[in-house]
């Protein structure tokens, strides 16, 4: 392997103790991003105030930035921009999709599906009138369910619960020669391995940046637009940022050109500068190491779980071609054995009903963290240690 992943450990900023396998659900935070965030807190807005916009270059960080995961997301340049929630930008390229193929009326999902995106697609679907309808299918069968009466389909590429894996060439290809757009949602695959936006031609794509790519907690959101739709794809919120000259102040509105028309608000200035600093540990990583170095970890977890433990199933798939960059369990109070295993330093992530949540982001975990995760885990299930109420109370977040 070429990418040197003891190098990059050390550039995230670990607590003491910690075994730390939930960065698919909050990335943990890079060395350089408070000297970052403070930079455009004191020498940026404290010395700069408004003029920050154009001085320290606040104007140009969504399309900037969005270059940089373009890399990560196989995109080109040109065709990314930051800004907003992934929520929004689900909507907006639904919205746009939808536009885009008025003669068709159905969404097509999956039940794998993030609930959220789910909720965006029966919001708009009511505020339409009841014109459209989502549709939604067991993961496995989704392609066989794209028709031509499918106007749009919206996957998110990795089950959220289980880790399975869409394929997105096949989906994609499928959709379009039954006259239907994509939409995708990169949450869980973006820095988790690599993905090919240009060669599957994917219509559009959205993503998070505060999971595998490590902005922090509430970081801003992305949104693809393949070059042949940017004169085309119109945003439903059609928001100032995302106007031709936002600065002429005309009272109508003409789209940006290209993914630009993408944006809507105020960039968040400080969350991007914290993203920024998360970015220049990818300068060093390449993706198929990536993908390798995270398989590897895996299979090993999983050898090291079923050889060791009794009562857990695994839910993700054992293919490789199937898999993302989690593995989860299975077990009727994996509420509670997931708070002893936070209790003794390991700290993964529960999902109704059942499932146990492990990432594995070769960044920052190595072989001797899942070691210990194994050993930890045979703990618990051989003493039933998780069998005590205050593992059993429910926190807010789970």
């Amino acid at each position: 392997m070429t990418t040197d992943f003891a190098a990059t450990k050390h550039l995230f900023h670990l607590p003491e103790g910690v075994v730390y396998l939930d960065g698919n659900s909050l990335g943990p935070m890079v060395k350089t991003a408070p000297a970052r965030v403070a930079k455009a807190v004191e020498a940026e807005w404290g010395e700069l105030l408004i003029t920050g916009w154009n001085k320290a270059g606040w104007m140009d960080q969504p399309a900037r930035i969005g270059d940089r995961i373009a890399k990560l997301v196989g995109a080109a340049p040109g065709t990314v921009v930051m800004g907003d929630t992934l929520s929004i930008k689900v909507y907006q390229a639904l919205a746009s999709a939808l536009e885009m193929n008025p003669k068709r009326r159905v969404i097509l999902s999956d039940t794998g599906n993030f609930p959220s995106d789910l909720y965006i697609a029966e919001g708009l679907v009511r505020t339409l009138g009841g014109q459209y309808r989502l549709k939604t299918v067991a993961p496995e069968e989704v392609m066989s369910h794209i028709d031509d009466t499918v106007a749009v389909t919206l996957i998110t590429e990795v089950d959220y619960r289980t880790g399975r894996k869409h394929d997105m060439a096949d989906i994609t290809k499928r959709a379009h020669e039954m006259g239907a757009l994509t939409v995708w949602d990169l949450a869980h695959s973006a820095g988790a391995f690599p993905v090919d936006l240009a060669g599957s031609k994917a219509d559009f794509a959205v993503g998070c940046t505060y999971k595998y790519l490590n902005s922090g907690p509430g970081g801003p959101a992305f949104i693809y637009v393949a070059p042949r739709h940017h004169e085309t794809a119109r945003p439903a919120l059609s928001g100032w940022l995302g106007h031709e000259s936002p600065f002429a102040f005309d009272l109508d509105y003409r789209p940006g050109a290209g993914v630009e028309r993408m944006r809507v608000g105020t960039p968040p200035v400080l969350q991007l500068a914290a993203l920024e600093a998360a970015l220049d540990v990818w300068d060093q990583v390449d993706l198929k190491d990536l993908r390798a170095q995270s398989l590897r970890l895996q299979d090993q977890f999983i050898k090291g779980v079923e050889s060791r433990t009794t009562g857990l199933t695994l839910a993700t798939p054992r293919s490789h071609m199937m898999r993302g960059s989690q593995v989860s369990f299975r077990h009727p109070e994996g509420y509670a054995i997931m708070q002893n295993l936070i209790a003794e330093g390991v700290i993964g992530d529960f999902r109704a009903p059942d499932i146990l949540r492990f990432g594995f982001t070769p960044l920052f975990v190595d072989e001797d963290d899942v070691a210990r995760a194994v050993n930890t885990l045979a703990k618990i299930m051989e003493y039933g240690t998780w069998d005590k109420p205050q593992f059993k109370k429910r926190a807010k977040v789970t």
